[in-house]
């Protein structure tokens, strides 16, 4: 039986047969208020790895950056209907927000820097927390899964995000800077978990950047005291691959398919369906 880098027991993940329906989708909130550690490149790659297995994925780009939108080979700046559109606008159909891709099963609802006056404006909004959700209900049933890729905050947008969610997975770089703001996460998930979705889960903490270092040896060391468990046996390494997929705009798994890195996140595609989080 393999064994992960942290020593522990695991069979490996059968890649399943393509679904022949479709829907209701699992929420997955990509989360971690600290930038640079991945967010947005596994939430393009692992909707990538799971498009490929057969599932209809979304991706809300949840972050005024847009770079979930960029990454995925649309322009931004040129979009006139994006994710804000649909979050202020009850009138709009959330259909003709979202963009398909040049990537089978694998669609995204965009974003740009029109987001960043969200934050401001869902003060005054009633049931603020939950207008995401309700944005997404509209669409819940033609997807198998719907990946929000959140922006590098503990913000309304975030709480947004944490409400709509059934779940969240958490990206953590292979360093020591990259664990200090996890604790701050986990009692803003705590919060939304007590007082408006008590539903949510914690899925697992993703640890990526990862090289063979002493240094992120004793990183990951410390996730996984911190998280035991919900730690994925799946480790995302650091490739210049990475960024080359993102100037190719393609998920790595379709841009070097045999790439160590693309079968990282094609395992942890499947670990997420082995562990019934998709299905």
């Amino acid at each position: 039986m393999p064994t992960d880098l942290l020593g522990r027991d695991y069979e490996t993940f059968p890649a399943l047969e393509p679904l022949q329906t479709h829907g209701p989708a699992r929420i997955i909130a990509m989360c971690n208020q600290k930038g640079g550690v991945g967010k947005t490149t596994s939430s393009i790659n692992i909707a990538g790895a799971l498009s490929q297995y057969g599932r209809r994925v979304l991706i809300v780009d949840f972050d005024p950056q847009g770079a979930a939108t960029v990454g995925l080979g649309i322009n931004a700046n040129t979009v006139e209907d994006t994710v804000y559109t649909a979050l202020f606008n009850p009138r709009m159909d959330v259909h003709d927000v979202i963009r398909h891709t040049d990537f089978e099963n694998l669609d995204i609802m965009p974003a740009n820097i029109d987001l960043s006056a969200a934050e401001v404006q869902l003060v005054t909004e009633v049931g603020r927390e939950q207008v995401l959700a309700g944005v997404l209900r509209q669409v819940k049933d033609e997807y198998d899964v719907i990946i929000v890729d959140c922006q590098p905050s503990l913000g309304l947008l975030t709480v947004n995000a944490l409400t709509a969610a059934d779940g969240v997975i958490i990206p953590v770089a292979a360093e020591f800077f990259a664990l200090r703001g996890v604790a701050l996460l986990m009692q803003s998930i705590e919060k939304v978990q007590s007082r408006i979705n008590p539903s949510l889960e914690v899925y697992g903490v993703l640890v990526t950047m990862f090289t063979h270092t002493l240094h992120c040896d004793e990183v990951l060391q410390r996730i996984y005291e911190a998280f035991q468990g919900k730690v994925f046996h799946s480790v995302i390494s650091r490739s210049i691959k990475l960024p080359d997929s993102t100037v190719a705009a393609a998920p790595i798994t379709i841009y070097a398919p045999n790439h160590k890195t693309a079968k990282e996140y094609r395992e942890v595609a499947r670990e997420l369906i082995a562990q019934g989080i998709v299905a």
